[in-house]
């Protein structure tokens, strides 16, 4: 997710032991000879890397040099590797949108009809298998004004202009992109069925504990079963069954309730502002065309008798995770609420086993927040993956279940406690004396986690599961206001945490357990052996861990987002721009006493860089074609590129040009399998 519009403010006082005083004690106990490198790869990879994706003949190995740093306004791929740009924001997808306008011509129908902005997270899902066409489900984050209006936004009499404002609503959101490849290069099948944009506009269902309740219902809605929008879309998830998820994030920025005496609790914790929404779209004048409380609906300060009369809880319907069918242009997307309500940062589920639950990881990305996991109620049974009515399908496994927040122990133990009625918390009454229902709670999942007793973490992000081993990974992408008043001490080297790490875990099979340890620490290659715990290279040194994705082979794909936050904030980002490595992981390791996971070793085996984007840009989401021949990522909030007249990523721009995120196909000038 992008620095520039994360939740900066700590909203976390529950005084919950934090992740890092953990990690100070388990340290001390279990702390790494810093030998060479040949006793880390040992350690960490293993002898042999068969079990990631190779054969006991031929093992998984990278096959590209590490790049060296870079600092350019343009892409940087291993040599043999081409980039080409694909669906940069307001490309159309229809005949119904202009061709996008480099002096800001276009309209808001336009935008409705074209790819968003701010890409991030997305997926490839292959149509009948193939992997030269297929459709590019893609999240659109958020806007940049300045970029969206050249000008820059206005503001006439207090209020927004109408049209500027349904601009910003259909820059945000997800795009479904019906692509194929010709030759080597790919290009967005204009006018297919498939095409499809979701907008903070666009309806959707609310399903799950919440959909139904007095939580949801408003003027819109009287029964509470429907929304309009999906806001702040950053990571996402996919399904056993064929459908995408796209994680609502920051969305509790673009609302407002200018009554802050009697600002709800629930929305206290998720940081709903109470001067003005994000984008001042609650302020956005009318016009003819607008339907009902279409910019009024983002002021959700009590106004009326009851929420049929204001739009107190129209707030309530955002802050979930949304599945949608892409192979279905009918399917309404649908939001799922029993998997918790916060600033989800994506969804990463566990290995399928017939006749055990499925699980789903999520972060929620701000600090000292939490890690949590939904356990759905029905069993897997393979045959749902071929079923054609995957949104009944999604309704089966996502709509019931338990959601779980982690507590990890200092010994490299953890346990996932359940936010229920039955839930204990840490005063020893329980949770169902705080809330009345399942549906109270998941209104108020981060206080319910608070109560439990949550372990907060260093802004959750993105989260991973091995193809293979089932080992689950999270980003924790850095926390600078760790100090020794939230539970560090001065000894600590992770003190005002600027370069984040990435933590992994295994759950123990049919319990509530499961054994951690650290994989990585961010550092710079020149800093101290107590920073640079993992002992990174100029040709490996990242910060700001964010986006994290395995493909099936067992390659671990690792994107960066050091963010312009007044400059560069750490000596990393001072040093390169944000970057893709790729890693084979081995198993996770155990001590010789059988006591818990040694945590981390000098360096990652064979930790490489394989991309570098342009100046200022984020890099993030992942996605790969079945054969392994091309794989896309994206490029968010560049400040000069992509170069105009050409398709080629590698290239700057001569000049200056008016910024445009996009996705980036990557493929080896041969043909041949990406990576390897």
């Amino acid at each position: 997710m992008s620095k520039t519009i994360s939740d900066k403010v700590v909203r976390n006082d529950a005084g919950n032991t934090p992740f890092s005083a953990i990690l100070d004690v388990h340290l001390s106990r279990r702390t790494v000879t810093r030998g060479g490198l040949s006793a880390a790869l040992a350690l960490l990879t293993g002898t042999s890397l068969s079990a990631c994706g190779g054969s006991d003949d031929e093992p998984l190995k990278l096959g590209f040099s590490s790049l060296a740093n870079s600092m350019t306004d343009a892409c940087v791929v291993p040599a043999g590797y081409v980039a080409q740009v694909l669906g940069a924001w307001g490309t159309p997808l229809n005949d119904s949108a202009a061709e996008w306008d480099k002096d800001g011509k276009n309209t808001s129908k336009d935008l409705l009809n074209s790819t968003g902005m701010h890409h991030d997270g997305m997926h490839y899902f292959p149509l009948d298998g193939s992997s030269s066409e297929g459709l590019l489900v893609v999240n659109h984050e958020y806007i940049d004004e300045k970029a969206l209006h050249p000008a820059g936004p206005t503001t006439v009499n207090s209020k927004r202009p109408a049209e500027e404002v349904r601009k910003e609503v259909n820059a945000h959101g997800v795009a479904v992109m019906h692509i194929r490849k010709t030759g080597s290069a790919w290009a967005i099948v204009k006018n297919s069925r498939y095409n499809r944009r979701f907008t903070s506009a666009t309806p959707m269902a609310i399903n799950g504990p919440v959909g139904g309740t007095d939580w949801v219902k408003t003027p819109y809605s009287p029964t509470g079963t429907t929304v309009r929008g999906t806001n702040n879309n950053c990571g996402n998830g996919t399904t056993p069954w064929g459908t995408y998820i796209t994680a609502e994030e920051n969305w509790a920025a673009c609302f407002v309730n200018t009554n802050a005496s009697s600002q709800p609790a629930h929305q206290v914790r998720v940081g709903v502002p109470t001067a003005a929404g994000r984008y001042k779209w609650e302020t956005a004048a009318g016009d003819a065309t607008e339907v009902q409380g279409e910019f009024a609906r983002f002021n959700v300060t009590p106004s009326g008798t009851s929420a049929l009369n204001d739009w107190r809880n129209e707030v309530n319907g955002f802050g979930y995770l949304v599945e949608i069918d892409p192979y279905d242009p009918a399917s309404v997307a649908t939001k799922r609420t029993a998997m918790g309500r916060f600033a989800h940062e994506g969804a990463a589920y566990g290995k399928p086993e017939a006749g055990k639950p499925l699980a789903f990881y999520s972060g929620d990305d701000s600090r000292f927040e939490y890690i949590y996991r939904f356990v759905s109620d029905a069993n897997w049974d393979a045959a749902d993956a071929r079923r054609s009515d995957r949104l009944a399908v999604g309704a089966k496994y996502l709509d019931k279940g338990t959601l779980y927040v982690a507590r990890f122990g200092e010994d490299g133990s953890g346990t996932w406690l359940p936010l229920t009625l039955a839930s204990v918390g840490k005063d020893g009454t329980r949770l169902g004396d705080k809330y009345k229902t399942i549906d109270e709670i998941l209104i108020n999942t981060r206080a319910a986690a608070d109560f439990v007793g949550a372990t907060p973490m260093d802004r959750p992000e993105w989260t991973a599961v091995h193809p293979s081993n089932g080992d689950v990974y999270v980003t924790l992408t850095n926390n600078t206001s760790r100090n020794a008043t939230t539970g560090t001490n001065a000894p600590n080297p992770r003190l005002n945490n600027a370069n984040g790490h990435i933590v992994r875990w295994h759950d123990t099979p049919g319990a509530n357990t499961f054994k951690w340890e650290i994989f990585v620490f961010g550092s710079e290659a020149g800093a101290a052996a107590d920073t640079n715990r993992s002992g990174l290279t100029a040709l490996n040194q990242l910060a700001s861990p964010d986006g994290l994705a395995f493909d099936d082979r067992g390659i671990l794909w690792i994107q960066t987002d050091n963010g312009i936050d007044g400059g560069r904030n750490n000596a990393v980002a001072r040093s390169t721009n944000d970057q893709m490595l790729a890693v084979i992981p081995g198993a996770m390791t155990t001590d010789s006493k059988g006591t818990g996971p040694v945590i981390n070793a000098q360096n990652q085996g064979d930790l490489r860089r394989f991309f570098v984007g342009p100046n200022e840009a984020e890099i993030t989401g992942f996605a790969f074609t079945p054969d392994y021949r091309t794989i896309f990522l994206n490029i968010q909030h560049p400040v000069n590129w992509p170069a105009y007249g050409t398709n080629d990523a590698t290239v700057a721009a001569s000049g200056t040009v008016r910024p445009r995120s996009s996705t980036v196909v990557i493929q080896k000038a041969d043909g041949g399998p990406i990576g390897v």
